[in-house]
């Protein structure tokens, strides 16, 4: 049986506070749409073509499900001099709480204004809840809940990412 060390002050200092803000590296972009939907076959006419677009949303809109992309940062960059990853504050706790493994259990999205070709987002991570030690089919670990708020150059809220994770030891 594993046996979890307490969660370090600093961590739980963490809760309800907001940890990482990030800005897209690029702006939003026509082709990376049709690029994304074709590779999914999504022949939705609002996403394809122009009039049916300006008649139900005003103009073009990325696919809501894409929102997360548009933050995820390329694996390399000139210039860059540290690794930025995905969902940082994630890989944090993971090494924080010695847990080297983790899964997603569970993901909510929910959406707000489109965002739309030419936009450029910025996001915050906070951390809202880390549970009680838990043993599960995949080992012993603890859950935690991250929501990342998404938001475009106008201030405007376009979505939020909430993540339900577990991190855990093999048994």
């Amino acid at each position: 049986m594993v046996t979890l060390r307490e969660i370090p002050d600093e961590v739980r200092g963490w809760i309800g506070k907001t940890l990482v803000e990030d800005t897209s590296e690029f702006a939003i972009e026509q082709s990376y749409i049709f690029t994304s939907c074709a590779s999914v076959e999504n022949g939705n006419p609002l996403l394809w073509d122009a009039e049916t677009a300006a008649a139900v949303t005003a103009g073009w809109i990325a696919p809501p499900t894409m929102l997360s992309v548009w933050l995820r940062p390329h694996h390399w960059a000139p210039g860059r001099t540290e690794e930025r990853l995905p969902l940082e504050v994630h890989f944090r706790l993971k090494k924080l709480l010695d847990l080297p493994e983790a899964i997603i259990a569970a993901n909510e999205l929910s959406f707000g204004e489109p965002v739309r070709p030419g936009d450029t987002l910025r996001a915050r991570q906070t951390l809202r809840s880390i549970s009680e030690p838990k043993t599960n089919k995949l080992g012993t670990g603890r859950f935690w809940v991250i929501d990342v708020e998404y938001f475009n150059q106008r201030g405007e809220w376009v979505g939020t990412d909430s993540y339900d994770c577990f991190g855990y030891r093999r048994d």
